[in-house]
């Protein structure tokens, strides 16, 4: 028998050279899903995530509706300049 996770961990990442976020995740197999807008990648992922439980044999198809939170890490790493002061 199959049991449903309690929860899976997803992982984003700002793709600055695709202007994309990136999110994966060692939880659902086959997860990769990418979008300029960070709300839709949040739905976009909900959408994947029982699809591909189900198209991995994680969880059994059918049955009835259930909830499984998905915790979203999002990683921005962003790269500037300061101009310091010249000391006097």
């Amino acid at each position: 028998m199959l049991v449903l996770p309690a929860s899976v961990q997803v992982e984003a990442a700002w793709d600055a050279e695709a202007g994309a976020w990136v999110a994966t995740s060692d939880d659902v197999p086959g997860l990769v899903a990418h979008h300029a807008d960070y709300a839709a990648l949040i739905a976009l992922v909900n959408e994947l995530v029982p699809i591909l439980l189900v198209e991995n044999g994680l969880i059994a198809p059918g049955g009835p509706p259930r909830d499984l939170l998905v915790h979203m890490a999002a990683h921005v790493l962003t790269r500037s300049t300061a101009r310091l002061a010249a000391r006097r």
